[in-house]
């Protein structure tokens, strides 16, 4: 028998002896650690001659592929009985209280969110969900957004490959919950009165600005509708979310391509402590961006605009979660910090309720 025959022999006999995983580790390291017995041999290898190495090498290698292969079925076969041992033996008493451990926490947007359902559900809205990858006809021509309106384009927008456009139209990660609008009023008769909460997309990062974001819209579509409906619903929900009754709104007129006419909702705050606080009229910080529906997007929906009007509206659940709750940065909103979170989380108890207190 050849010498590494016998070192087969030995190693392998050590391998199958082996009772534990640190013995079995011992047997690798001696054989194919920097200073084991076959990479001593793996090593002779460089000063052999061609012919020798011809011979030599396919011997040599097979001895390392033979100690390998060996190795690893011992150690598959050494963990999966250690796995019955622990599943024969571990038990847990389930009648046991449990251990005292760090528990979760409810995230500020997710809490928000269900804030605004509980409101706009006291006032009559169901709520809306749609596509977060949408056509660039729901996405913007629907919504009267032209061809060359800045917001299509790429620097604003998530654009999708062409190649996979459906039905000729381009895809893009939604820029506002408005497609949820446009597709309501396409497949439900009026009236309507709906809020879409949901995560859009917009190529924009920050103190203030992250590239997603959360963002709630509000719709309604009735018969003689008109701008002291918009202005009477955005003051009550306003006074329900941040739970005070001195807040005040101020109307300033702007442009948005899917309202006319179009208006920027202010709200009055007052400074305490060196922070603005919502209430008083010490000042006025823009919140809402909101309108009666443009005609064209009623038409494009398939409703008669002398008919049916409405108003809708929209703002950012996070900077309504920083506006309520002291928040200073939206990026640690995504940073995934569980110190942020166990600060500004909320118990998974506490439900919104108009009459506990939405933010309970």
């Amino acid at each position: 028998m050849s010498d590494i025959e016998t070192l087969q022999t030995e190693l392998i006999t050590a391998i199958d002896s082996a009772s534990t995983l640190e013995a079995l580790e011992a047997v690798r390291v001696s054989a194919l650690g920097k200073q084991g017995s076959v990479s001593a041999l793996l090593k002779t290898m460089g000063g052999m001659s061609p012919e020798e190495r011809q011979t030599q090498g396919p011997i040599i290698n097979g001895l390392r592929e033979s100690i390998t292969s060996a190795l690893a079925a011992k150690k598959a076969e050494l963990e999966t009985a250690e796995l019955n041992r622990r599943l024969a033996t571990e038990r847990i008493d389930m009648t046991l209280p449990a251990p005292d451990a760090p528990r979760g926490t409810i995230h500020p947007v997710s809490q928000v969110m269900d804030e605004l359902a509980e409101i706009f559900a006291d006032m009559g809205f169901a709520v809306a969900e749609g596509p977060e990858i949408e056509d660039d006809w729901h996405n913007f021509t629907a919504l009267n957004i032209p061809e060359t309106h800045p917001a299509r384009a790429m620097h604003d927008t998530f654009y999708f490959p062409d190649d996979m456009a459906r039905d000729g139209q381009k895809m893009v990660l939604r820029t506002h919950t408005s497609p949820v609008q446009i597709r309501t009023m396409t497949s439900q008769e009026p009236p309507i009165r709906i809020i879409a909460p949901g995560r859009v997309y917009r190529s924009d990062s920050d103190a203030t600005h992250t590239p997603m974001f959360h963002q709630i819209e509000g719709l309604v579509i009735d018969k003689g509708i008109h701008l002291g409906h918009l202005k009477w619903t955005l003051e009550t929900f306003l006074k329900a979310y941040f739970e005070r009754e001195d807040v005040v709104l101020r109307l300033r007129p702007s442009y948005f391509p899917f309202t006319e006419p179009s208006v920027e909702v202010d709200v009055g705050y007052s400074v305490i402590n060196g922070k603005r606080v919502i209430g008083g009229a010490e000042g006025w910080m823009e919140v809402l961006g909101s309108g009666m529906v443009h005609r064209k997007v009623i038409e494009a929906c398939g409703l008669d605009p002398d008919v049916w009007q409405g108003f809708a509206f929209g703002t950012g659940v996070d900077r309504l979660a920083m506006l309520k709750y002291g928040m200073d940065d939206l990026r640690a909103f995504f940073d995934g910090d569980n110190r942020w979170l166990q600060h500004y989380g909320f118990n998974a108890l506490d439900v919104p309720t108009l009459s506990g207190g939405v933010g309970a």
